[in-house]
């Protein structure tokens, strides 16, 4: 028996009849011999952490734009918040810690640079449209490894598509990771509004802090202990009612004072322009595209898709960069 066998038989033995267990996965779109020492699930977290979009997440926006504080939040800080709130929960409720991760670790690969105001902006521009959360299942089933993909077993790359709100993940597993999702960006935005100096604890109506807390600590608790208090033995992922109301009523209170905050995202409409600059730039410029977006082309990838591929992939700084290099003039050296 190898080692890969003898921890599928410990999940079976450990893990909640609820669980997805790595044995009964449905498998990848291009079979593959098993590996000796790995579960699917585990393979699968290991390719998207070694993976290229993975680590430009370093360099995306979450809230604020470009940062110069070293302790705001970038996008992969924010995976990895998520990434360890979905772990926490998934182990308490005895589900596959292994699938949650790796659907944490790759739900925000297609992310663009600036956040939400570069998918905006490629939506716009794009007649395809542009949603993340299905960039990132493209990036994982054909853009990684130079056309090749990851090859992800269905249920996380199932999970990686239905994160947002919108989605309706057909794991427990997956379930965790969307909500956790959203938990994790309220507690940490929060945090970085108010080392910003743009909101203060104070500012959060009473009726949701008497609720799940007064404190960003006490509050990520609450959230995560009424999960597992109301998720055990059962075939659901859910929060009791007043904390589930109550967290909307932040969310909803983040999006009034945070996200639509000209103080804190007065550059966006900046950050749109120049990634629809760049769009029509390299549109009508598609000799300057890399070579691996070319073979994409060749392959019958539409134009305008293979556009939002590469200028989607670009970190904030390289957006930045490529604006300059093309529209700002350069000092003359003579």
């Amino acid at each position: 028996m190898t080692i890969r066998e003898s921890l599928e038989l410990r999940e079976k033995e450990y893990l909640s009849p609820y669980a997805a267990f790595s044995m009964d996965s449905k498998g990848r779109r291009r079979p593959e011999e098993p590996c000796d020492i790995r579960p699917v699930f585990q393979r699968d977290r290991d390719r998207i952490l070694h993976s290229k979009s993975f680590r430009r997440l370093k360099d995306k926006t979450q809230v604020f734009l470009t940062p110069a504080g070293d302790h705001y939040r970038t996008r992969l800080t924010h995976t990895l918040e998520v990434s360890q709130n979905a772990r926490t929960i998934a182990k308490a409720l005895r589900l596959n810690e292994d699938l949650v991760e790796a659907i944490a670790l790759g739900h925000d690969l297609g992310h663009t640079p600036f956040g939400h105001a570069g998918e905006r902006a490629l939506n716009k521009v794009c007649p395809y449209g542009f949603c993340h959360s299905e960039q990132s299942v493209r990036i994982v089933e054909l853009l990684e490894k130079e056309g090749q993909g990851l090859n992800l077993t269905f249920e996380v790359c199932d999970g990686i598509r239905n994160h947002q709100t919108m989605g309706m993940p057909s794991t427990l597993e997956g379930k965790i990771v969307r909500i956790s999702d959203k938990i994790a960006y309220i507690h940490h935005d929060m945090d970085d509004a108010i080392r910003a100096g743009i909101l203060k604890e104070e500012d959060i109506p009473k009726e949701i802090t008497e609720v799940i807390g007064e404190t960003l600590g006490r509050r990520l608790d609450h959230f995560i202990h009424d999960l597992v208090t109301n998720s055990t033995g059962v075939n659901e992922i859910r929060m009791s009612e007043p904390v589930g109301r109550a967290m909307q009523r932040l969310r909803r209170f983040l999006f009034e004072h945070l996200y639509t905050n000209p103080a804190a995202k007065g550059d966006e409409k900046k950050a749109e322009t120049l990634i629809e600059t760049l769009y029509d730039y390299y549109g009508k410029h598609q000799e300057l595209l890399p070579r691996d977006y070319h073979v994409l082309m060749d392959r019958g990838e539409p134009k305008e898709k293979v556009l939002c591929d590469y200028i989607g992939a670009m970190t904030d700084r390289f957006a930045i960069a490529k604006y300059e290099e093309i529209y700002i003039p350069k000092c003359w050296r003579g």
